[in-house]
C-alpha cells in the first residue's frame, strides 16, 4: 500500500510505502495523488489526515480492497459535503449511517483509499479539479454509476467520533458539483433551498456552475470486476418466498420453473391469501412430489408486507430470494445468482426483471439506489432482522423501506444485469387491488400518498425531505390543471399538510393493531 498523508487536503504531509519514504515533485496533495497513481497503479492508494496517520487499519484495508473497483473512506470528524446535498438528492447514498459499512459516495479526505489504476481512469476527465475533497468525491459520484463499489467505513480506522461532523464544502463548491453532475433543473431546486432556509444566493456561482461543464453523461470504462470464480457451492443453500393472492396457476408455473433448477432451492415458503372467511386453499398441487421441501400458509389476512413476514419466519437456508408468483425462471438462475454473491463477496443481489420484451435500462453491475421485494436475494441471517413495514401495506414503498433497513445493518445492495428473469405482471391477483387503503376524509386529496410521507419522514434527513417537496410541487406542476402558480402552490401546501395528518393517522391505527 502506498500512504498519502496530508495537511488539511491541501499540502503533502509525507508519503510512503512499508515505511519507506518517498519524495514527490509536488506538495500540492491533489498533484501528488496523480502523481502516486502514476508511480504505483497496482497499489493501494491510502490518503489519511496527518492526525489520523496512526489510527489506519492496515490489514483491514487490504481485506476490504477486493478487487479493483472499490473506493473507501471514513469520515473521523470531516466529510467534505454537508447534509445540505439532501436538496438534490434522495437516493440512500447521501444519508450514511457512521456505525455500518455503508453503501455512499460522500468521500472524506479524514482517511481512505483505492487502487491507483483505478482512480487514473479518472484522470483526463477530473484533471483540472484542484480540490482534493472536491476530486474524490466527484470520482466516487460519477464511478458509482460505472460499477465503482464505494463505502463509508468505520473498519478503515481504529478511532471514533461521536460528535457531529465538520463539513468543508462552501455554498459555491455545493452548486459546482450539482452543476457538473446532476440534470440541470437540480441546481434551481438548490439555489431556491439555499435562499429560503439558510437566506444564502450565492448568485455569481449560480452563474457559473450553470456555464460549468458537466459530468453527468460522461462514461467511464472501469472494465470488469476481476474476482477468482469459486465452483464449490456446496455450502451454498437457497429458500424461495413466494407471497401469493388468486393466481394458483402462475405459482404452479414458479414451482415447475424451480424444479428444473441447475441447483434446487432447499424450502419454497408459500403464503397463500384470501380475505374470505369462507374460502380455501387453491394450491392443492403443493401435495404432488416436489424435489425441495413446501412450506403453505394460508390466511384470510391480505398484504404482501404480512405475507413476507410469515416467510421470512420460516427461512432457515444461508439465502433467501424474494419472489413474486408471476414470474418465470431460466434454470440457472440460482445457481449463476450464488457464483455471483461468492464472485462479488457481498451480501445482497438485486436482480434484473423485465416484462416480456422489455430491454434492460442499466447494463453495467452497479450499486443500487432501489430495492426490489420480488427480484433480490439477500443473506437470510441480515434479512431476518428487518421487516416489511405494514404501515405501508396495500401502498407503494414497503421495498425501499426494507432495502433502507438492510443498508443501515451494513448490508450493500448490488444490481447484477446478467442474471435476468421474467416478470409476467398478470391481472388477476396482486396485493394492492384488495384492501388498498381508502382515504376517509373528503376534499383535499393528499399529496404525496401518506404512505410515501409516512417513507421520507420515516427515513429522509430535513434536507431531502424539503428537496422532495420541492421538486414534487415543480414535477406535479405540468400534470394538473391549475396553472396559476400561487393558486397551485396554496393547493399543493394544503394538499402536502393532509398527507401529513394522514400519515400520522395511518401510522397510529397499525400500531392500535
Amino acid at each position: 500500500m502506498i500512504y498519502l498523508i496530508h495537511n488539511e487536503a491541501k499540502t503533502l504531509e509525507k508519503a510512503f510505502r512499508d515505511d519507506e519514504a518517498l519524495f514527490l515533485k509536488s506538495m500540492n496533495i491533489v498533484d501528488a495523488f496523480w502523481e502516486l497513481a502514476l508511480a504505483y497503479p497496482k497499489e493501494i492508494l491510502v490518503w489519511a489526515e496527518k492526525q489520523y496517520c496512526g489510527s489506519l487499519a492496515e490489514e483491514y484495508f487490504k481485506q476490504l480492497f477486493r478487487h479493483d473497483n472499490m473506493m473507501a473512506s471514513y469520515p473521523i470528524k470531516t466529510r467534505f459535503f454537508s447534509e445540505d446535498i439532501g436538496y438534490v438528492d434522495q437516493l440512500p447514498f447521501v444519508n450514511p449511517k457512521r456505525d455500518v459499512k455503508y453503501p455512499t459516495w460522500l468521500m472524506s479526505t479524514d482517511a481512505g483509499g483505492m487502487y491507483g489504476e483505478t482512480a487514473l481512469k479518472f484522470r483526463s476527465l477530473f484533471k483540472n479539479i484542484k480540490s482534493f475533497g472536491y476530486l474524490i468525491n466527484s470520482i466516487a459520484k460519477l464511478g458509482q454509476q460505472n460499477s465503482l463499489f464505494c463505502y463509508s467505513d468505520p473498519g478503515l480506522v481504529n478511532q471514533r467520533n461521536s460528535n457531529k461532523l465538520e463539513f468543508q464544502a462552501s455554498s459555491a463548491e455545493l452548486i459546482s458539483f450539482v452543476s457538473q453532475h446532476y440534470k440541470g433543473e437540480w441546481v434551481w431546486v438548490l439555489a431556491h433551498c439555499l435562499k429560503k432556509y439558510k437566506n444564502e444566493f450565492p448568485l455569481k456561482e449560480l452563474i457559473s456552475g450553470l456555464t460549468t461543464a458537466g459530468y453527468f453523461k460522461a462514461h467511464i470504462d472501469l472494465g470488469p470486476i476481476e474476482l477468482e470464480k469459486s465452483a464449490d457451492l456446496s455450502e451454498e443453500h437457497i429458500d424461495i418466498v413466494i407471497p401469493t393472492l388468486g393466481r394458483p396457476q402462475h405459482v404452479f408455473q414458479v414451482l415447475k420453473d424451480l424444479k428444473q433448477q441447475s441447483m434446487l432451492p432447499t424450502k419454497v415458503i408459500i403464503i397463500e391469501q384470501n380475505a374470505d372467511r369462507n374460502s380455501n386453499t387453491e394450491l392443492d398441487f403443493i401435495k404432488d412430489e416436489w424435489p425441495f421441501e413446501i412450506i403453505h400458509t394460508f390466511t384470510h389476512q391480505t398484504g404482501a408486507c404480512n405475507a413476507r413476514n410469515l416467510a421470512l419466519k420460516e427461512v432457515s437456508s444461508k439465502w433467501v430470494f424474494l419472489a413474486d408468483d408471476d414470474i418465470r425462471l431460466p434454470d440457472t438462475i440460482l445457481e449463476r445468482s450464488m457464483v455471483e454473491l461468492q464472485r462479488l463477496k457481498v451480501d445482497a443481489l438485486n436482480l434484473a426483471c423485465l416484462q416480456p420484451g422489455e430491454e434492460p435500462i442499466f447494463r453495467k453491475i452497479k450499486q443500487w439506489g432501489a430495492f426490489g421485494s420480488g427480484t433480490s436475494i439477500i443473506r437470510s441471517s441480515i434479512a431476518r432482522e428487518c421487516k416489511f413495514d405494514e404501515v405501508l401495506e396495500y401502498g407503494f414503498g414497503e421495498d425501499l423501506d426494507f432495502g433502507l433497513q438492510l443498508r443501515a445493518k451494513g448490508c450493500d445492495i448490488i444490481y447484477h444485469p446478467d442474471l435476468i428473469f421474467t416478470h409476467l405482471k398478470a391481472e388477476r391477483g396482486g396485493f394492492r387491488s384488495t384492501g388498498v387503503n381508502k382515504w376517509e376524509d373528503k376534499g383535499v386529496e393528499p399529496k404525496p400518498s401518506p404512505t410515501m410521507m409516512y417513507l421520507i419522514r420515516k427515513h429522509y434527513s430535513p434536507e431531502m425531505i424539503r428537496g422532495y417537496k420541492i421538486s414534487l410541487f415543480l414535477k406535479f406542476f405540468i400534470k394538473q390543471q391549475t396553472k396559476n402558480p400561487i393558486k397551485y402552490y396554496r393547493l399543493m401546501q394544503k394538499r402536502w399538510k393532509k398527507s401529513e395528518e394522514l400519515s400520522e393517522r395511518l401510522q397510529a391505527k397499525v400500531i392500535e393493531q
